[in-house]
């Protein structure tokens, strides 16, 4: 499996590749975009198509991998624009760290987000997020965090820590403490 950081990169690729963008004259593939849409749980997505394309290019081969994965997959295809250069826990988080009002994502849901440990509670949660945020958030940095964020079968619990922490910084607009490594 790739790591975390390599993941997304791929994630990044694989959607750009089923987006419609008539500048590009690309035509995308809006029929899987559609199917992928419709899957309620990890393991309807695993029977998609487009999500073993995906679990195949992030070199996926144990269950886990492949769970989350499809997680990325799932939560992407909600996802209309690439917002790049802004983190989503930053996106959605208050303008102002003084004012909870001007947050797209009020602090009782953004605790709840936190809490969300299956991955088809997460998929659901992250779903949702991505409507909030209008379907423009930066893909890069979803498919890092839902990489991680997971914890059943999880076998690195400090790296869904980490994320979280990292979410919780960048959501209030502090300084990030911990660098998320490479090899994640």
């Amino acid at each position: 499996m790739l790591t975390r950081k390599e993941t997304s990169r791929v994630a990044v690729t694989w959607w750009q590749g089923l987006q419609p963008d008539p500048d590009k004259n690309q035509q995308g593939d809006r029929a899987a975009l559609a199917r992928l849409r419709r899957c309620s749980t990890i393991t309807e997505l695993l029977f998609e198509r487009e999500t073993q394309l995906f679990l195949h290019k992030c070199g996926a081969t144990s269950g886990p991998a492949f769970s989350r994965a499809a997680l990325v997959a799932g939560v992407l295809a909600y996802v209309r624009a690439n917002r790049v250069g802004v983190p989503v826990a930053r996106q959605i988080g208050p303008v102002e760290a003084d004012d909870e009002k001007t947050a797209l994502c009020k602090p009782l849901r953004f605790r709840k987000l936190l809490d969300t440990e299956s991955y088809d509670d997460c998929l659901r949660a992250f779903r949702r997020l991505v409507m909030l945020a209008g379907g423009a958030v930066n893909v890069a940095d979803m498919a890092f965090a839902l990489m991680a964020w997971p914890r059943e079968e999880s076998q690195d619990e400090l790296a869904a820590d980490r994320v979280r922490r990292d979410w919780v910084y960048r959501y209030w607009n502090t300084a990030t403490l911990e660098k998320p490594s490479d090899n994640q």
